[in-house]
């Protein structure tokens, strides 16, 4: 599949973003939820901006982005951004926004069908997965006929790792179990499925080692970079993205948690060579995302 991207003008590519408003006008997530997550990332730029308004916040910049919903009604009870709203977005904005979707693996044999249906009438390129908030390993059989209809149409798996600053701070953390995003529970998966491409997000604390081993292990393995400021990457991810990962570690911020202006600030810091900086920032994401069709 194409794009309308201009890949040769764009400077970066984010791998990462969250679609927080729908056409309608409701959060993706409860107003708790939303609230410590804003305070534990210091939200700069506001913490829900419109699909429209995040697509030209990333034209402003000459980058394209990623965006995608999170659909975890089963467990917190809360309906997400709808995924057509994320996929018309894409529509309006073809030369910024590339649409991920997201269904929950809950959802059973409807979600097999809704799977092909928002890739093959709405160009939907890829999905995200958060175990924590959906409340499932990713290693569950649950979740393997799902992989299968992915693996079938050629579109990558996102899935959320290691803490996640949904629900810290909050009493129990707000029954959010940090054990579904252990990364090892995606090696099963990698095994499983070698020609279905894994993306896994964010420096995966306390779980940072097992993630480089996944990904240095399986070929269909990315790492992507978001959800931090660079300047607090654990110095093994930085020292294997500079190295053995180069071709492997994605570009991400998770905006509007944390603005790619942050992120690139600090990742101007770190200690890369000069030839990995342009593979982090957009050359690995088109070939992850098999952008050049």
């Amino acid at each position: 599949m194409s794009t309308g991207i201009d890949l040769d003008a764009v400077v970066a590519i984010d791998v990462h973003t969250h679609a927080e408003v729908s056409e309608d006008g409701h959060l993706s997530l409860p107003d708790s939820l939303m609230a410590a997550s804003a305070a534990y990332f210091r939200t700069e730029d506001g913490r829900a901006p419109t699909l429209d308004q995040l697509a030209e916040y990333y034209r402003a910049r000459n980058m394209a982005a990623v965006v995608f919903t999170v659909d975890s009604e089963h467990n917190t009870g809360h309906p997400p951004v709808p995924n057509d709203d994320v996929a018309r977005a894409a529509r309006r904005h073809p030369d910024v926004l590339i649409p991920f979707a997201s269904i929950d693996p809950h959802r059973g044999a409807w979600a097999l069908d809704e799977a092909r249906r928002l890739v093959e009438e709405m160009g939907v390129r890829g999905f995200k997965f958060h175990p924590t908030l959906q409340a499932f390993s990713p290693d569950d059989a649950l979740a393997y006929p799902l992989y299968a209809v992915l693996d079938e149409l050629g579109v990558p798996a996102l899935f959320h790792s290691g803490q996640t600053g949904i629900g810290a701070g909050t009493p129990g953390g707000h029954g959010l179990r940090l054990r579904y995003s252990n990364p090892m529970a995606l090696d099963d998966v990698a095994a499983d499925f070698p020609g279905l491409t894994l993306i896994i997000a964010h420096p995966s604390f306390p779980w940072q080692d097992e993630a480089l081993a996944i990904a240095t292990h399986k070929a269909n393995v990315y790492l992507d970079l978001s959800g931090w400021s660079p300047k607090y990457f654990p110095p093994q991810l930085v020292r294997y993205a500079d190295s053995l990962l180069r071709h492997k570690v994605l570009f991400g911020s998770d905006y509007p948690l944390i603005s790619p202006d942050r992120w690139l600030r600090d990742f101007a810091d770190l200690p890369l060579k000069a030839e990995v900086r342009p593979l982090i920032l957009k050359e690995n994401a088109i070939e992850a995302l098999r952008l050049r069709g």
